[in-house]
């Protein structure tokens, strides 16, 4: 196992010793190698060094989709293609109308690639029928089926003939939605195809993506991002989608004014967000959203792939680790590696990634990833020969705030550690003896809901991924459990999981697990603390996850609870790279409201979107922490390394 040296943004006596020069260096996030900053453009700069092209290309079924490209005005060399296909728009259109740069083309215009952009079937300047994560239909090459992993074939095809001075080799990356579509490319990919990086990738929209985890609606996300995204382009436009007009900022009072979910479309939309009604029919993980699941389509891949994601990015983390593990998995031998930051949705594009909200990461780590990582990927597979020497997953460790080089991920060596519920609040290692028993209760009021953060917010802000917990833990309807001060650093690397034991006095209930990482009651305050923020005490959340109780034997076979009678409930949270460190405490929360963050569970079982008012009741909720019915998180401890 290759393995930076073990730094800290807090270092402790006992480990300053081992730190080399160059460990630090990079920890810190500058480059070890001299290389010179990556410096962005700017439009002036890009129309002084690119002309800039626009096209219809032509797929196999003769549908022809919108292509906009950049080439370097220089052509003594030929050059290889950076390509993203994208539904969001390649405004502005017009081969004279140059785009203020953004992502990739901002970052790396200096580095001279061929930078194109797509607009994928059915949206904004091209032709066809538009379908949301549009499942994949061709399991061989030159299948006369269409999808977008046989659009990405075609495009590459038709860049390689057409376009002049060009190198023979194709790169193929994306954030978000973007970043689903080069999933798709990776399928039967081109043999032009030399690198890709799917970033923030959408993997499953029902189990872990965006608008459902585990069953549950993320309601603000879902019903924002919807109701400006399908208003759709019929044509090349300037004119960009018109946000909803909540007409409040208050986005708890807007949805629990809503009521049942399918009021969304009488009251508001009115069959104009089509996807939205489709998101709340299909309630259950049927063909629909099976259909839709790219995971076990990734296979033939050719290309070199590094995926990319944030710890604390709400909308596609788990696409992120799913995509490089079914990559992983039915790709034996290809180069594929997994890149994890310490960053929200997209943010290693947007800043320097050097905080998030009042969490600092001691240095610019999003800079460090585009000039370290991502830059040599496509530089060496593009331009030069061979692979770059990255390792398997290079990941950064929050909380200790470094970067960590791994053979594998998981990395190698970690053990799963139980962390049990105990009576008055405690969290141990320490399982339940014979002569244990109980549990501990609340009433789960829906219309009372548990706010997912302590402010007034619209939307679902990307701060709530690890926002201080201290609001939660006063209410009566949130179970808390710590741990004493830890003595020595406890880091943790990999997946969650969830084990309660379980009753409700209702049929249907939902299940919130919050691990969260509590600072020293003298931890200092920012300096400077415009929001005048006091850390001692923080209670920043490091992972949280809902469960929608009637899935809990199968996200295809709903169950009602039996009112009283326990029950079984487990769940895997997105994996983590955390160190809490020696004085904090490790802490669960536990809920069944996280609103509206997720939709409001009626605590009936019934159809939720359809649930009339009747069918919203009060519930108590025991969670059991005995011998036999031990709740408990299980954790991927590290083990120390060697010396």
């Amino acid at each position: 196992m290759r393995r930076f040296q073990r730094t800290a943004c807090f270092p402790l006596a006992h480990n300053i010793a081992s730190v080399t020069t160059a460990a630090i260096v990079i920890a810190m996030g500058h480059s070890a190698k001299g290389a010179e900053k990556l410096e962005p453009i700017d439009k002036t700069w890009l129309e002084a060094n690119y002309t800039k092209h626009e096209q219809l290309i032509p797929m196999r079924d003769q549908v022809r989709l919108f292509t906009v490209w950049f080439a370097p005005k220089d052509v003594a060399t030929n050059y290889p293609f950076l390509l993203t296909r994208t539904p969001y728009g390649n405004r502005p259109y017009g081969v004279d109308a140059y785009p203020d740069p953004g992502r990739s083309l901002k970052w790396y215009g200096r580095e001279k690639f061929i930078f194109v952009s797509q607009d994928v079937r059915g949206r904004n300047g091209s032709e066809g029928q538009f379908v949301h994560v549009r499942p994949i239909r061709s399991d061989v090459v030159g299948s006369k089926e269409v999808d977008e992993s046989t659009d990405a074939w075609d495009t590459i095809d038709w860049l390689l003939k057409h376009v002049p001075n060009n190198n023979g080799r194709v790169g193929l990356s994306g954030v978000s939605y973007p970043g689903f579509y080069s999933s798709c490319g990776a399928v039967n990919s081109h043999p032009a195809l030399k690198a890709i990086s799917p970033q923030a990738p959408i993997a499953d929209w029902f189990v872990g993506d965006d608008f459902r985890h585990n069953g549950v609606v993320y309601l603000p996300h879902g019903f924002g991002f919807l109701s400006s995204f399908e208003q759709r382009l019929q044509k090349p436009t300037r004119e960009r989608p018109k946000p909803f007009d909540y007409e409040t900022p208050n986005g708890y009072e807007f949805f629990l004014n809503l009521g049942a979910l399918g009021n969304a479309d009488a009251t508001f939309f009115k069959g104009s967000i089509p996807f939205w009604n489709e998101l709340l029919e299909h309630e259950s993980y049927d063909e629909f959203w099976k259909a839709r699941n790219i995971r076990p389509h990734l296979r033939n891949v050719r290309a070199a792939v590094m995926t990319v994601g944030g710890w604390f990015d709400a909308e596609d983390l788990f696409g992120a680790l799913q995509t490089y593990r079914s990559i992983e998995t039915q790709n034996p031998g290809i180069y594929n590696i997994l890149v994890m930051g310490p960053w929200s949705h997209g943010q290693w594009h947007g800043d320097d990634g050097e905080k998030l909200g009042v969490v600092p990461f001691r240095s610019k780590t999003a800079e460090f990833f585009r000039q370290e990582i991502e830059l040599p990927f496509f530089k060496k597979l593009l331009k030069g020969d061979g692979a770059p020497e990255l390792p398997e997953a290079f990941v950064f460790e929050t909380g200790a705030c470094r970067w960590q080089r791994y053979s594998s991920w998981p990395p190698p060596g970690v053990a799963e550690t139980s962390f049990y519920l105990r009576a008055g609040g405690a969290l141990s290692q320490t399982a339940p003896s014979d002569g244990d028993a109980g549990f501990d209760e609340y009433v789960s009021d829906p219309m009372k809901p548990v706010p997912f953060i302590p402010q007034v917010a619209i939307h679902m802000t990307r701060e709530h991924m690890l926002e201080d917990q201290r609001f939660a833990a006063t209410r009566p309807d949130v179970l808390v459990y710590q741990t004493e001060p830890l003595a020595d650093d406890l880091a943790v690397a990999g997946p969650i999981t969830a084990e309660l034991k379980v009753s409700t006095t209702g049929t249907d209930a939902d299940w919130v697990v919050k691990v969260i990482d509590v600072y020293p009651g003298d931890f200092p305050n920012p300096e400077p603390n415009p929001s005048n923020i006091e850390m001692g005490g923080y209670q920043q959340l490091v992972r949280g996850e809902a469960m929608r109780g009637k899935f809990r034997n199968g996200f295809d076979k709903p169950e009602a609870f039996v009112p009283g009678k326990a029950a079984d409930v487990s769940w895997t949270l997105p994996d983590v790279c955390h160190t809490f460190r020696r004085g904090h405490r490790l802490m669960v929360q536990i809920q069944s409201s996280w609103f509206p963050l997720i939709d409001r569970n009626p605590q009936t079982f019934c159809n939720i979107p359809r649930a009339t008012t009747a069918d919203f009741v009060k519930a108590s909720q025991h969670v059991y922490r005995n011998a036999s019915s031990a709740s408990q998180i299980r954790l991927r401890v590290l083990r120390p390394s060697s010396p």
